[in-house]
């Protein structure tokens, strides 16, 4: 049944992600063929066909490299290192207008941004799964030591700013504290918060994560996570939890009094009580109950704390959001700006190695996929990856879209096009720049793949059965 649902899931994936560069081809194809251009071979992903087929003098193929995709057009310029070589030359053919050439460029991210619309109005209408630990602003759990914990940060703070900049959420980008923190600028990091009523300023000395030298860097961190509700998402078998009771579902309200705004506090408190018996006050429905716990340790993974055998509940209670169409649009194009911001500036820790490509977005639809609503977050992924796709390939860069407008506008000032000999090193310069960026990335997002990231399982020691 786990294989079948894995095969599943990984088809779902490969349509939607292949959905995406369907329709930016499409444009170009339509464009092309409304033009009068002649179109030569249309393929999704790059590389030696697989499979490949000819209709009304157009050969469509799918590639071996899942990376992308290319309609072949010999009147546009010359991209032999990635569409290889065509039939016809273009000098073979009749020319055409630079606005020729701009209309076919252009059309791929026009229809990438059109499919974008298309994506934020469906999720509009169906709804996006948002959970409290991504739209809070509260802190729910400092770690010990951390930079945020050194600072005087508690756990109920209410943070308003971040290096004077409002913040209306925890995650995500944009106005949010993770991306605030990640995108800071200076060494320490300036905290507006609310406490007990009162507003505060707090300085916290960023952190970065050492990683291996073949890893991606870490980024800035303050060791924070957002509050939200300790909901029981897994017991272990045999585990102390088991034993008292516990249920998936239930939500921990306090720990011996003590009120609780992330697990992560809870597993602080059961180290601190080792294997002394905690209470908890838990929530169950609309039933409030009072439960005894003893942690122990378990018997696999090994050199443990005292355990209770939960598995939490990641990102606390969820519910659906309507965004509007315009809005999701708007927040993708907003997320790319930033990360170009950042990404451009010599005060970040934001690098190119920090960006992600097909191996990761694949990832990420792939977890989407796995989670409840997977569906739902899947289409608004969606919206952020046409936005990028569009985008991205408006740059003005040889071999991508913005890099043959960039031609044509350069033909049409100059009043003749670019040498063809000359055009063919830039293009097949920058295809094999293209291509080794993208292998580089690949690097990188291989090292993370999901399934390589599995947590292991705590085992506990049997329990006697009670006699009867």
């Amino acid at each position: 049944m786990h294989v079948l649902k894995v095969i599943f899931i990984v088809l779902e994936v490969l349509i939607l992600f292949n959905l995406l560069i369907f329709v930016h081809e499409l444009g170009h194809f339509l464009a092309a063929r409304w033009r009068g251009l002649k179109v030569e071979r249309f393929a999704i992903w790059f590389g030696k066909p697989i499979w490949k087929k000819s209709f009304n003098g157009v050969e469509y193929c799918l590639g071996c490299i899942p990376a992308g995709g290319y309609v072949s057009l010999p009147q546009m310029a010359t991209m032999e290192a990635i569409e290889g070589k065509t039939d016809e030359k273009a000098e073979q053919l009749p020319n055409i207008s630079p606005l020729d050439k701009i209309i076919v460029a252009f059309a791929g991210p026009l229809f990438s941004f059109l499919l974008a619309l298309v994506f934020a109005v469906v999720v509009m209408i169906v709804g996006r799964p948002v959970s409290e630990s991504e739209t809070t602003t509260t802190v729910g759990y400092v770690e010990k030591g951390g930079p945020a914990a050194e600072a005087g940060l508690l756990p109920g703070d209410k943070i308003l700013k971040v290096d004077d900049r409002t913040v209306t959420k925890f995650g995500g980008m944009g106005d949010s504290i993770a991306w605030r923190v990640v995108s800071s600028e200076g060494t320490n990091i300036t905290l507006d918060i609310l406490r007990d009523g009162k507003e505060m300023k707090l300085i916290a000395p960023s952190r970065i994560e050492k990683t291996e030298a073949w890893e991606r860097k870490g980024l800035r961190q303050i060791s924070i996570e957002p509050a939200q509700s300790s909901i029981v998402a897994k017991i272990y078998t045999n585990s102390p939890a088991a034993a008292a009771g516990l249920k998936p579902g239930d939500e921990i309200v306090t720990v011996n009094g003590q009120k609780i705004f992330h697990y992560g506090a809870i597993a602080d408190l059961t180290e601190k009580n080792g294997t002394q018996p905690i209470t908890l006050a838990v929530l169950r429905g609309t039933n409030a109950l009072t439960l005894s716990v003893t942690p122990e340790i378990p018997l696999a993974p090994t050199n443990e704390r005292p355990r209770l055998g939960i598995l939490w509940l990641h990102g606390g209670k969820t519910a659906l959001s309507h965004p509007g169409a315009i809005e999701q649009v708007r927040g993708s194009l907003n997320a790319m700006i930033s990360t170009f911001g950042a990404l451009f500036s010599s005060k970040t820790d934001i690098k190119p190695q920090h960006l992600g490509g097909a191996i990761k977005i694949i990832s990420v639809y792939y977890l989407l996929f796995e989670s409840e609503n997977g569906w739902r977050l899947a289409l608004w992924f969606s919206v952020l990856m046409n936005v990028n796709l569009a985008l991205l390939n408006m740059l003005p860069f040889p071999v991508l879209d913005g890099g043959h407008i960039t031609l044509a506008i350069f033909e049409k000032l100059f009043r003749r096009p670019v040498s063809a000999k000359l055009l063919g090193y830039i293009q097949s310069g920058c295809a094999v720049a293209l291509i080794g960026f993208m292998l580089y990335i690949a690097f990188y997002d291989v090292q993370e793949l999901p399934w390589k990231q599995k947590q292991q399982e705590l085992t506990f020691a049997p329990k006697p059965v009670p006699a009867k």
